[in-house]
């Protein structure tokens, strides 16, 4: 699994309101990644991920340019990534690029949106060269609140959570 994709998308969310709306679609809708965050996360004992509990203290400097949308977010105060964010309006999925600032590697991926709902899915390999499938779900349950977890599965049927978190916007 790839650590780092983990770790930014978790920590990744955004809503324009806690209460249902209907979606405007584009790039505004993600003006909610702005911002500083507060995260506890807790992790489990499973085959991708040991227990422990951490928190961080997430900044999301974002702007928006034309046909882009880009965050350069901070972890603990520490340069992590620049997420690019373009908007497919035919498929009405959000496809991102996460440049890691140590020059690690790029990853690319997607985020749906379904209401407060936002669904950040990948997939990857295991020892053994297997498809795994994993997501991380965002659910905003206030403007400045968002429950979170990491989850995969080997048929996108079955899912085993293996982090879950809070964030709150400070």
């Amino acid at each position: 699994m790839k650590g780092s994709h983990l770790v930014l998308c978790a920590l990744l969310g955004a809503a324009p309101s806690a209460k249902a709306q209907p979606r405007s679609g584009g790039l505004d809708e993600l003006a909610g990644y702005a911002g500083t965050w507060k995260t506890q996360t807790e992790h489990f004992d499973t085959k991708f991920s040991k227990a422990r509990k951490d928190s961080a203290i997430l900044r999301n400097e974002c702007w928006r340019s034309g046909a882009y949308f880009a965050c350069h977010q901070f972890v603990d105060g520490k340069s992590a990534a620049l997420i690019v964010y373009i908007y497919d309006a035919a498929d009405d999925v959000y496809k991102n690029t996460i440049i890691p600032s140590d020059g690690g590697v790029t990853h690319r991926g997607s985020l749906f949106i379904k209401g407060r709902t936002w669904t950040f899915p990948w997939e990857d390999k295991d020892d053994t060269g297997k498809t795994i499938y994993f997501q991380v779900v965002n659910v905003w349950t206030s403007p400045g609140t968002i429950e979170y977890w990491t989850e995969f599965s080997e048929d996108k049927v079955h899912w085993t959570i293996a982090s879950k978190g809070h964030e709150e916007k400070e």
